[in-house]
């Protein structure tokens, strides 16, 4: 019985390790992206999610030996929204249509 305990255990502590480089990341990129590319994506400000990013990062640094907490599954959200529906808006507001980019107007060519 031990032995399921150590596993459960290892397996929460990298879950949680696993979900705070999460919102480091979010936190990081958006510190990193142009102030103006929000509001041209139709995104909150990017003092909105520096903060928002930054609450997650911080919940998650606290929580981040039990991962399944519920201010700690609130902070998951908040970070996985900014990379499933912010980070690609402001990427698509930022490319640039140089040598990377070989987009017609019904798609790629």
């Amino acid at each position: 019985m031990p032995a399921i305990f150590s596993a459960q255990s290892l397996l929460e502590t990298v879950i949680g390790v696993g979900v705070f480089a999460m919102m480091v990341w979010a936190l990081i990129d958006a510190a990193r992206t142009r102030p103006d590319a929000f509001p041209a994506a139709g995104k909150r400000t990017k003092t909105f999610w520096l903060l928002l990013t930054g609450g997650a990062t911080a919940i998650g640094f606290i929580f981040m030996f039990s991962p399944f907490n519920l201010f700690n599954l609130a902070a998951i959200v908040a970070a996985g929204v900014y990379h499933a529906d912010v980070r690609p808006a402001l990427r698509a507001v930022q490319q640039r249509g140089g040598s990377g980019s070989h987009m017609g107007p019904y798609g790629p060519w």
